[in-house]
């Protein structure tokens, strides 16, 4: 049965994609693969989440009991939405510094600083949870850095929402310093490691 299902798999996907489609499919899928966990090296989960804790601790001065309950957090949902860990934890710092517990004057809460009214029916009723938020997080930047095809503009989305990005030059300005000081955050981490 397996045979069967292996061959009209291949047979159906023959006729959409040739030789050549599957090489770049192949290597596209290896190059999102290593995008998510190349920045942290190989290795466990484990492994990884303290290479990325102590980033944390010593690029943004937060606390080793704070790093290590989110290092694995950020780790696993960025593998999930094949984004690259250094960057969620750079978002984290740039939204909350760490803190689960904060909230905006727009309502929005959380590690990532996400709005409930927006995204609470796609990510689950507790935002303040920290595995939720940051799943929720790593979604919502993982879709709005699909949507624009540029990493900077999928991060002014994220700090502006789409609509604000390309129609309000001033929010489109505020989105673009946004995307600035994730990457420079991302870099100091980067750095630490």
């Amino acid at each position: 049965m397996t045979y069967f299902k292996s061959f009209t798999l291949k047979r159906l996907l023959s006729h959409f994609f040739t030789p050549s489609h599957f090489k770049k499919l192949i290597l596209l899928g290896s190059a999102i693969t290593l995008t998510a966990c190349s920045s942290l090296g190989g290795g466990s989960i484990e492994k990884r989440s303290a290479k990325l804790s102590k980033g944390i601790q010593s690029a943004y001065s937060i606390s080793p009991e704070t790093a290590n309950r989110v290092s694995p957090l950020i780790i696993k949902s960025a593998e999930q939405h094949n984004l690259d860990p250094l960057l969620v934890a750079a978002v984290i710092r740039q939204e909350s510094t760490y803190r689960p517990y904060v909230s905006s004057p727009a309502g929005a809460v959380g590690l990532m600083q996400i709005i409930p009214r927006y995204w609470q029916s796609s990510c689950g009723a507790d935002l303040f949870h920290e595995a939720t938020n940051v799943q929720c997080g790593s979604y919502i930047l993982a879709r709005y850095q699909q949507s624009a095809g540029d990493l900077k503009k999928g991060l002014g989305y994220y700090n502006v929402g789409p609509s604000g990005f390309e129609n309000n030059r001033k929010m489109r300005k505020q989105g673009k310093k946004y995307a600035k000081q994730v990457l420079n955050h991302k870099k100091m981490l980067k750095n630490s490691i």
